[in-house]
């Protein structure tokens, strides 16, 4: 066999630019894959599937024998990746939590509503108890000022009715007493005048029932100390022997009561009586 002339050169640099392409579409195909995992990070890539073949490699060189030229190496087939789906973002997640959220929010403004509403109510309550202890305590004390007042008017009229009954009383002993000492004392000047006059001379020729008065001044024990006149009858003769009379009935009855006694008293004298 002859040797062939074609030069080995063109050979190995056909191999280089192989291998680069190939390591050009790996690199293309794995900044793909990152771009994609970076942009979709809630998606979880799909496996990107993808037919490599590594760079023959360096073998010795020996000079070979001649052959024909070899066949074209075949096509290198890529798999594109998968065009990755578009997620939609999830809403009912975040319309639960929005809810949930607004009826926390609504919660707490009913349970602040209701917290005012009951503090309020606390307040008004307080008050109107206030207000009703104030009127209570206002109405007893009226009421104490007026069971006061109406015994104290009580007792007044209590105490005036005693003084009245007791100004009655002592009224009707007062008048008791003056009765039973003026007739008392008309008995004991009955009894002076009787004996006076048991030794009185009347005059025959006297006119009428004239009226002699006289002042006797006497002793406790009934002496006779003076006599004088001091409203004639009229008729001397008359008069004259009224009061020889008194001194002849010296001494005088005394009175039964010792307290009835006057050491001055007034006797009135008529022939007829």
């Amino acid at each position: 066999m002859q040797k062939s002339d074609r030069p080995r050169t063109p050979r190995k640099v056909t191999g280089k630019w192989l291998a680069l392409v190939l390591a050009l579409l790996v690199q293309a195909a794995f900044v793909a894959v990152l771009i994609f995992s970076v942009r979709w990070q809630n998606r979880k890539p799909e496996p990107i599937t993808a037919e490599l073949y590594a760079p023959p490699t360096k073998a010795p060189v020996i000079e070979p024998a001649p052959q024909p030229a070899p066949p074209a190496p075949p096509k290198l087939a890529v798999v594109p990746a998968p065009e990755p789906k578009v997620q939609q973002p999830d809403t009912r997640a975040a319309d639960i939590a929005l809810r949930a959220r607004q009826e926390e929010e609504r919660r707490k403004a009913v349970d602040a509503a209701r917290k005012d509403s009951e503090k309020a109510a606390r307040a008004q309550q307080e008050s109107e108890d206030r207000r009703k202890l104030t009127e209570k305590k206002n109405l007893d004390e009226k009421q104490a000022d007026a069971r006061a007042r109406q015994q104290r008017e009580t007792e007044a009229l209590r105490a005036q009715a005693e003084r009245e009954g007791e100004t009655r009383a002592n009224a009707e002993r007062d008048a008791q007493t003056r009765a039973q000492r003026g007739k008392a004392e008309a008995d004991w000047i009955r009894s002076i005048q009787a004996k006076v006059r048991g030794n009185v001379i009347v005059p025959p020729d006297i006119a009428g029932n004239p009226e002699a008065i006289f002042e006797v001044v006497l002793l406790p024990t009934g002496e006779i100390i003076d006599v004088q006149l001091r409203k004639s009858s009229g008729v001397r003769v008359y008069d004259d022997a009224v009061q020889r009379a008194i001194l002849k009935s010296s001494p005088l009855p005394r009175p039964e009561r010792a307290d009835l006694f006057q050491r001055s008293m007034t006797l009135k004298f008529r022939p007829t009586e």
